[in-house]
C-alpha cells in the first residue's frame, strides 16, 4: 500500500472529503499535516507545493494536489494504480 501524506486542518471539508475517497480505496493510515496546531508547517507546505489551501496531498513522493485534482484522478482511473 502507499503512504499517503496530507497535510490537514481540523475545520476542512475538502480535508474530511479527501480522507473520506482515501478510505473508501482502501488505504488504513494517513500520515497528516495539521497546519492548523502546526503553523510553522504552512509555510514548509506552501514551499513543497506552491499553494495554500489544504489539503495537499502526496501519494509516495508524488504531488496529487487538493482534493478537487485527488477526485479527478480517481474518475480517470489514475488514483487505484497509485494506491497499489
Amino acid at each position: 500500500m502507499a503512504n499517503i501524506l496530507m497535510y490537514t486542518s481540523a475545520v476542512c471539508p475538502y480535508c474530511i472529503n479527501a480522507e473520506r475517497l482515501l478510505t473508501s480505496k482502501g488505504v488504513k493510515e494517513i500520515n497528516k499535516i495539521r497546519i492548523d496546531l502546526q503553523p510553522e508547517r504552512r509555510d514548509e507546505m506552501m514551499q513543497k507545493t506552491g499553494r495554500r489551501t489544504v489539503p495537499q496531498i502526496y501519494i509516495d513522493d508524488r504531488h496529487i494536489g487538493g482534493f478537487d485534482d485527488l477526485r479527478a484522478l480517481d474518475l480517470a482511473g489514475g488514483l487505484d494504480p497509485l494506491l497499489a
